[in-house]
């Protein structure tokens, strides 16, 4: 359990002040408006509230048996109007103070977690590694919710209930003694000063009661993501355990912070006891003193009372609002994570050109400590195709992040059409790139959502052109739904030749001058791969093409073919060239060769073998 943060008030404090712009936005009256008018109704609701016990008392005291039978009759009739007309107002008050400020805490709420999602999609792809993404929308959903649970307390039940205190302590010291006014003010100190050391106290609680959750539900939006793998090494049983694991971890917290809660809640109610004893035993001499009257014991009994609950739920407010601003300090330092590839200040929109892209000596690491590209240079002509292999960790994908920005190099640079990729907007590169990547993701809507995604806002008939062009149309006509038919989770529901061909549709739909292809059919298989690469050859025709590959026999007709060792560029030149040179790019050949050759002559032994083998009776031929 790591230590509670520094500062935690001074954090609170930051979280408050974050949020007041939203709820006094720039530029919007009809928000202010709204703030105004809920603050004016909480006034009237809480002097309509104070007002109350002094028309009981009244009313309590025109009873008494020393007036006349007309009196009687009419003077209580209308301070006990009184009494439910100020109750009625106090509730009205209160409610429609609710239903004023209901739109402008949903419009706080929506813009901090709006502004949230985006900050989060404009930080790096390090920090999305390093991060696991249940836990991100759990802190996004718990601060949302914070704003709206501190909003409501602090604003409507906190400060007015403050107010209420002052003016009842006013009104007793105005109407009997001083001595009223300092019971009741002691009693609520000891309140309060024994609410807010117990809840600090069990505060810890709550944040492991959080960090458990927050853990049990990262594994289990994990696991449930990496379904396949799960049931591919029979894991079902591993993944309960370790769910269940942080369940039981989340458990024993969740007992001692409601454990806890119940000494806090009986600490509470013995103050509050006291001290209304004390009240009432003084009101008690003063009435046989002749100094008070009965309605005025009422009187004394009612406003400790009505202090009560709103005191009562003063605990369970600060409680609350400790919770939610920590909950909003935790969203808010997601804001405070620096973009690590962020705009330059004037950076202007990519100038589409021919769609020249080259690399000038280019260094980069993912650590400071570990290089992974050493200065490699290269140009990508415009309309030809560029291919780069090379053994496993030799950087291959390093040089599709670079140019796609994910991150900035760190030495040399990189350029389009002689513009440096710092120097211009991410949002206009990418525009200009394409991806077909080799783990192809669909969001799980759609087959007509996941290829309009490449261009949002195309129309049916362009998607199911881009869909011909990657030849899937024929597919996706074939299914019960068509185009409606639901990918699944991730893409889960279609093959992986379906799913690179919709992503193939996606890229064509999105009509980009440059185009990456990363290892795009490695995971498939040969038939599936040859169609594949008619699709890409189709898409990549006139494009500044860029292609990632490990099978060599996918970029033989590459214009030039780099080899990648150790970061470095080992070879380089056409398919011919780099064979006749008989070098590392050769050697690759002459295994990757052999291995399919291997795979041929083991699936045509065993397509014999399984033709020689003696075939058994079919089921219920052998009695017959």
């Amino acid at each position: 359990m790591p230590p509670a943060p520094p500062k935690h008030q001074e954090n609170h404090l930051r979280a408050l002040l974050r949020i007041a712009p939203y709820l006094w936005p720039r530029g919007e009256t009809e928000m202010r408006l709204r703030v105004v008018a809920a603050l004016v109704l909480v006034a009237a609701a809480k002097a309509a509230n104070v007002l109350v016990p002094i028309a009981y008392a009244r009313a309590v005291d025109a009873l008494a048996p020393q007036s006349g039978v007309g009196a009687v009759a009419t003077v209580p009739v209308a301070l006990i109007l009184g009494y439910g007309i100020l109750r009625v107002m106090a509730s009205a008050f209160g409610e429609l103070r609710n239903a004023i400020f209901a739109k402008v805490q949903a419009r706080a709420g929506r813009r901090v977690a709006l502004e949230v999602f985006e900050h989060l999609h404009a930080l790096s792809m390090r920090f999305h590694m390093d991060r696991a993404t249940g836990g991100l929308s759990r802190v996004i959903e718990r601060g949302v919710r914070g704003i709206a649970t501190s909003l409501n307390f602090l604003l409507f039940n906190i400060i007015p209930t403050i107010v209420e205190i002052l003016f009842v302590a006013l009104i007793l010291w105005w109407m009997f003694a001083l001595s009223f006014t300092v019971t009741m003010l002691g009693t609520i100190a000891a309140y309060v000063a024994f609410t807010l050391t117990f809840t600090n106290w069990r505060l810890r609680f709550r944040r492991q009661m959080n960090q458990t959750d927050e853990e049990a539900n990262t594994k289990a939006v994990d696991s449930l993501l990496n379904y396949e793998t799960v049931k591919y090494f029979n894991n079902e049983a591993h993944e309960a355990r370790r769910y269940e694991e942080s369940l039981s971890r989340y458990e024993r917290a969740y007992v001692r912070s409601e454990t806890t809660l119940n000494m806090l809640n009986a600490g509470q109610a013995l103050i509050m006891a006291v001290g209304l004893t004390v009240v009432m035993l003084l009101a008690g001499q003063g009435i046989a003193e002749g100094r008070m009257s009965v309605g005025d014991l009422v009187m004394v009994n009612t406003y400790l009372i009505q202090l009560y609950l709103p005191l009562n739920i003063l605990g369970f407010a600060y409680r609350e609002i400790r919770q939610g601003l920590t909950d909003m300090e935790q969203m808010f330092r997601l804001l405070e994570v620096p973009a690590e590839v962020k705009d330059a200040p004037g950076a202007k929109p990519l100038a589409i050109g021919p769609g020249e892209v080259r690399f000038e000596e280019v260094r980069f690491g993912y650590r400071p400590d570990r290089e992974i590209l050493k200065g490699v240079s290269f140009t990508v002509a415009p309309g030809r195709m560029l291919a780069i292999v090379g053994p496993t960790g030799a950087g291959k994908s390093t040089i599709s992040r670079l140019l796609f920005r994910f991150y900035d190099v760190t030495g040399g640079r990189v350029t389009v059409d002689g513009q440096d990729l710092r120097e211009v907007t991410q949002a206009s590169l990418r525009a200009a790139i394409g991806v077909v990547p080799q783990d192809t993701v669909l969001f799980n809507d759609t087959i007509r959502y996941n290829i309009a995604y490449g261009r949002p806002g195309a129309t049916d008939a362009e998607v199911e052109a881009a869909a011909r062009a990657a030849q899937v149309h024929d597919f996706v006509v074939r299914l019960p739904e068509g185009y409606a038919t639901r990918v699944g989770e991730r893409g889960l529901k279609l093959s992986g030749g379906e799913k690179q061909r919709v992503a193939i549709a996606r890229t064509i739909l999105k009509d980009p001058r440059i185009l990456i292809l990363d290892e795009a059919t490695s995971a498939l298989d040969t038939r599936t791969e040859q169609e594949i690469q008619a699709a890409l050859r189709d898409v990549a025709r006139n494009r500044t093409t860029l292609v990632i590959a490990h099978r060599l026999s996918t970029v033989v007709e590459a214009d030039e073919i780099i080899v990648l060792q150790e970061g470095r560029i080992a070879e380089r030149g056409t398919h011919a060239s780099l064979i006749a040179a008989d070098g590392l790019y050769a050697e690759m050949w002459r295994r990757q060769s052999e291995a399919v050759a291997a795979a041929e002559a083991a699936a045509r032994a065993q397509a014999e073998a399984d033709l020689d083998r003696p075939r058994g009776p079919r089921p219920g031929e052998a009695g017959a």
